[in-house]
């Protein structure tokens, strides 16, 4: 599929321009420049994820019209690359309000998997926090909703997007988006913390008599469902960061303010998101379901592509799903005009902290899996994770930096307990 997106390099520039000495540049580059760039990554990111949630599609409505062993292999293997484009514009949502309002319904986790479909045992039912954490959504065409019948005879993704996502305003009742398909491809991680991922059998697709798992023409239904609300919703935010977009519009009003909001993405996901919330907390509680991607055992490759997002950012500089290159007016090359020195620090600490991702995700591709290295006393495992964790709040340090050479007000990073205040996790 082609794509309109301009001030691209073939792939093998790639290399050139990131060794240009930025920081020998005499002159900053014009901010509206650097935000140009900036948007067009956006754009970029989110068509390539559009692109391949439509790969992903084909795949499913294989599976479904004749499911087997290897048509269900093929979706989950379009569903981990669809990950990768996604992954690289998580960093675009602190900062810019339009991607934060909207992100909750493509990539909200954790999920109570129970509300969806069937669970082992094991999970249990309705909770005080939740009392939908056992509903069982394609089991059952009818439930009582805060005190109202709801009719689910149709699943549909208006259904699943206006009524069941955080219904009851529960959070962790997560119908929509990437992880809501990734429990259906995949079924729950029974595993615990051995290596392994979720297992359901590709006749839970089966409709008539072979089926298993019951009501496979919903779970059929489901799936099919939320993979076209994931996207139509694509679709959208794409189309929020084109040349008339509100998106790229909002971002280009004031440009100081653009500035900030790429710094604030940047040290947010370094900071509180992935080394806190997704990374650390996991470490500190020893528990897989910490995991991003807890079903399908990805999680290593969700943290290496938000680690590249991130530099990407910074780097003004994008490689999209066809090869193509992406590239513009650099944030690094703002920051060198102000200060050279900076500059190298935090274009060292970004590549540190890539490499330390780099070497957790190798480690989880040869066999050695993100739960087992959550496992208590796995010394091996948490100097993997740590590592990298420690190279993001390295990172975020040399962000605040860049904030103060360039003039800008301090920002507020988002934070985490299990790096600010690690007694309260337990409490």
């Amino acid at each position: 599929m082609s794509n309109p997106f301009s001030r691209t390099l073939p792939a093998a520039a790639l290399m050139v321009f990131s060794a240009l000495p930025l920081a020998a540049q005499d002159t900053a580059p014009d901010k509206a420049a650097v935000l140009t760039t900036y948007a067009d990554i956006a754009q970029a990111g989110y068509f390539d994820s559009l692109t391949s949630a439509k790969v992903l599609k084909d795949a499913i409505d294989a599976l479904v019209a004749d499911p087997s062993a290897d048509s269900l292999a093929a979706a989950r293997d379009a569903w981990i690359a669809a990950r990768v484009p996604y992954q690289q514009t998580e960093v675009f949502r602190f900062g810019n309000a339009i991607v934060d309002d909207w992100e909750g319904k493509v990539n909200a986790w954790p999920l109570d998997e129970g509300l969806i479909d069937y669970v082992d045992a094991a999970y249990g039912g309705a909770t005080d926090e939740n009392q939908y954490a056992a509903l069982n959504v394609i089991a059952n065409p009818t439930f009582t909703l805060s005190g109202e019948e709801i009719d689910a005879s149709d699943i549909t993704p208006e259904f699943l997007s206006e009524t069941l996502h955080e219904a009851d305003e529960v959070e962790a009742n997560v119908a929509t988006g990437y992880h809501a398909i990734e429990f259906l491809l995949w079924g729950q991680d029974l595993n615990g913390m051995d290596h392994g991922a979720g297992d359901r059998p590709y006749t839970d697709f089966v409709v008539g008599v072979e089926c298993t798992g019951d009501n496979c023409d919903r779970r059929v239904e489901y799936l099919q469902a939320v993979t076209d609300l994931l996207i139509s919703d694509l679709d959208w935010m794409a189309a929020q960061w084109t040349e008339s977009g509100a998106a790229r519009d909002a971002l280009m009003q004031d440009v100081d303010a653009g500035i900030v909001a790429m710094l604030t993405g940047m040290g947010s996901l370094s900071y509180g998101e992935q080394a806190g919330e997704r990374m650390k907390l996991g470490v500190m509680l020893n528990d897989p379901e910490e995991e991003h991607d807890c079903f399908s055992d990805n999680t290593h490759n969700s943290h290496y592509y938000d680690g590249l997002g991130i530099r990407n950012v910074y780097y003004g500089e994008y490689v999209g799903i066809d090869g193509r290159v992406v590239t513009g007016a650099s944030l690094s090359s703002l920051v060198a005009a102000s200060d050279a020195q900076v500059d190298t620090d935090l274009r060292a600490a970004l590549d540190h902290t890539v490499a330390e991702l780099g070497q957790l995700k190798a480690a989880a591709e040869a066999g050695f899996s993100y739960d087992q290295m959550l496992e208590r006393g796995n010394a091996d495992g948490e100097a993997l994770i740590m590592a990298a964790v420690d190279g993001l709040v390295a990172q975020t340090k040399s962000i605040e930096r860049a904030v103060t050479v360039l003039g800008l007000d301090q920002i507020g990073f988002e934070g985490s307990d299990s790096l600010d205040d690690p007694n309260a996790v337990f409490q």
